[in-house]
């Protein structure tokens, strides 16, 4: 009896704390974001100019887009559609609940977990849909939407309190900016994309089956000592989702594969390695690879001589972001102007969407609107994240970044290196591709120890 009590304590709390955020960011939200006509936006290796003969700003909402010239509207708008087409994923709550605890909502802990989500969403979604890919309904999704989360909100903080009150579940309330994907005469190419599209998102539904669901990613976090309710750092995220790729059963999921880059440094025949591997099928065949380098900018704040390198980063096509943030809150990363980041905020509570029904609402895992932040003001811990589809992809990267990384460099010692050869080769403990009984090895358990105690959290 003592137990529901305090499971019931536990359900106010999360019905309180999804309330508060979904009113504190419901006006980060609806804040405008504006970005300068005078400087290129970069977002995941894009360039986007948004240059006339007046100066001056330009909102990203399409207040101001009558005041443009076709040209430069239609460059804003290739820009949006881009943005809002990459996978956002947010706090959600009254999904099933999370075994060994009575928690059915990330509210206020799982911000880092759902920025790692959104770059192996991004890894994904360049495996299967390529670079160049937009979602066709990306600007159904326009700013009055996000106008109407705050009136939304207010409806859901009083209907929550009152279902607290009753013992109640927390009532639907319905938001009248969902609507349903256009019904338009798509080809063979368009079809298959948009099975693609629903099938990455469905990966990441809140529920235990799901392949990268935040499920699935606490029970792998166990093995390094995390539980649900807990913070995690970038770079033990990026080992959560080394192992989430690595027992994902998804025959689709076989051509791809994660390497974590062990204390700054790559290794090319460990990476070459995993993409060589042999398939769940037994026949040998090249794997993608994803390659995960967590880093710090810094001490205990941002060097800002890292500024140029991380920009260059993001302007890679191969780029998938940055798990990071500023102190105590994870952002993703996916673009710049000027010395100013571009990210996606995982901090907005949704309801929980059941994405194994047939033709789920996508509206939801879409941001309507960018925001901006300051270099400066980002936390120097985070997780920097590349895909190749193939090893001469990776060679090609490997070259690329390495110059990037000595012309940026105003250290004796660059942010990370890629070095030839195996971890083995340098008396590092060379990590199986699986292991049966332990998801960690001794060597990497000790890594996520020390990270664990570096990384900022969430209060």
């Amino acid at each position: 009896m003592e137990a529901t009590g305090t499971d019931e304590v536990e359900k106010i709390k999360s019905k309180f704390m999804s309330a508060w955020h979904n009113m504190k960011y419901s006006w980060v939200l609806k804040t405008k974001t504006y970005f300068s006509r005078n400087s290129p936006v970069f977002l995941l290796g894009k360039c986007y100019h948004f240059k006339t003969d007046e100066s001056g700003e330009l909102s990203t909402d399409g207040s101001n887009f009558d005041k443009i010239n076709t040209e430069i509207s239609g460059n804003v708008e290739e820009f949006r559609k881009d943005f809002i087409s990459r996978i956002w994923l947010t706090y959600r709550e009254e999904f099933p609940q999370i075994k060994g605890s009575a928690l059915t909502t990330d509210c206020g802990w799982g911000c880092t977990l759902r920025t790692g989500q959104m770059l192996l969403a991004q890894g994904l979604m360049l495996h299967f849909l390529g670079r160049a890919w937009v979602w066709p309904d990306a600007l159904d999704i326009d700013s009055s939407d996000s106008e109407s989360w705050t009136a939304h909100t207010v409806k859901k903080l009083t209907a929550s309190f009152e279902a607290s009150l009753t013992a109640e579940r927390e009532p639907k309330i319905l938001s009248n900016h969902h609507r349903g994907t256009l019904k338009r005469n798509w080809d063979e190419s368009e079809r298959r994309n948009e099975v693609y599209h629903r099938k990455i998102i469905s990966w990441f539904g809140d529920s235990p089956l799901t392949a990268f669901g935040l499920h699935q990613l606490i029970e792998y976090g166990k093995k390094s000592g995390k539980i649900a309710g807990d913070w995690y750092g970038p770079a033990v995220v990026a080992h959560i989702l080394r192992k989430a790729v690595e027992e994902a059963r998804d025959p689709e999921l076989q051509g791809v594969t994660i390497y974590v880059a062990q204390d700054c440094t790559v290794y090319s025949s460990d990476v070459i390695d995993r993409q060589c591997s042999f398939m769940d099928s037994g026949e040998a065949d090249t794997k993608a690879v994803i390659i995960l380098v967590p880093v710090r900018l810094g001490g205990e704040r941002t060097n800002m001589d890292y500024l140029e390198f991380v920009k260059g980063i993001l302007s890679l096509e191969y780029c998938v972001g940055i798990i990071g943030g500023k102190p105590k809150q994870s952002y993703y990363f996916a673009g710049f102007q000027d010395d100013s980041l571009i990210y996606m905020d995982p901090h907005y509570c949704q309801s929980f969407v059941d994405v194994s029904i047939k033709d789920f609402p996508l509206e939801s895992f879409h941001c309507p609107s960018p925001k901006k932040m300051s270099f400066k003001k980002m936390d120097p811990s985070c997780t920097i994240g590349f895909y190749c589809r193939t090893v001469q992809d990776f060679e090609k990267a490997s070259e690329e970044i390495t110059k990037m990384l000595k012309s940026s460099s105003k250290e004796k010692y660059p942010l990370f290196t890629f070095v030839k050869g195996h971890s083995r080769d340098y008396d590092f403990a060379s990590s199986p591709l699986h292991e049966e009984n332990d998801l960690f090895s001794e060597d990497e358990k000790k890594r996520l120890k020390r990270f664990s105690t570096e990384e900022f959290v969430l209060l």
